[in-house]
């Protein structure tokens, strides 16, 4: 038996189990939005991570790396138990046909694993769901977790995306709003340390007679 896993997120770039072969690809009728917290890596209960999951959108297609898990039934479930545990966000475990670059009817790998998220907040209290550009950014800006940055996240994934040659619109979009935000806020902390540094100096008052003085030595 074989096992295949497809990344879309962080597993693009570091897939973190022992693996046999990886293939980049796409799948098709899905597309990658940024709609999970995370609580364990990139953020906190408190101040949750915007991470990646798949939205189903019939006609969209996303590109990322299939995984070959060969040698038997230990080496799968030794990647199945480490996956499980770093994707515990995802609720749904969806089976996929994986296409290649030039494949357009025939996939070249079916039955591929890949963890998805039920849309749903209710059910699934890890779906944020979608928001505004700007409030997206602003969040993925400032979460901080055990593992990184939120922000370090999305920009490797933007990394990853073009290192393979198949750079996701909605990524850099996330990416530069994430860069503004950061921009303002590093031009908020200068504005405000220039204005500490400026209370530190007291105002200084000419003496009349000095001033005197120094117009009649001209």
């Amino acid at each position: 038996m074989v096992l295949w896993v497809f990344g879309y997120g962080s597993l693009v770039w570091n897939p973190g189990f022992d693996f046999d072969e990886k293939i980049i690809g796409y799948i098709k009728d899905y597309r990658r939005v940024f709609d999970l917290a995370c609580i364990d890596h990139r953020g906190t209960p408190e101040l949750p991570a915007r991470t990646c999951t798949l939205e189903a959108r019939k006609g969209a297609v996303c590109w990322g790396a299939a995984y070959c898990v060969k040698g038997g039934i230990e080496k799968e479930r030794a990647a199945m138990q480490y996956l499980e545990r770093r994707e515990c966000e995802y609720d749904t475990k969806t089976s996929v046909d994986f296409y290649k670059e030039g494949d357009v009817l025939t996939p070249s790998v079916t039955g591929v694993l890949v963890f998805t998220s039920t849309p749903d907040k209710e059910s699934n209290k890890y779906y944020l769901g979608p928001a505004p550009l700007e409030e997206m950014a602003r969040q993925i800006a400032t979460a901080t977790g055990p593992c990184g940055n939120n922000r370090e996240y999305l920009f490797l994934l933007e990394k990853a995306m073009f290192d393979i040659d198949h750079e996701d619109d909605y990524v850099i979009e996330l990416a530069n709003e994430v860069r503004r935000v950061l921009g303002r806020q590093k031009e908020k902390k200068a504005s405000a340390a220039h204005l500490s540094l400026k209370s530190h100096f007291p105002l200084m008052h000419l003496n009349p007679l000095q001033e005197t003085t120094a117009v009649d030595s001209r």
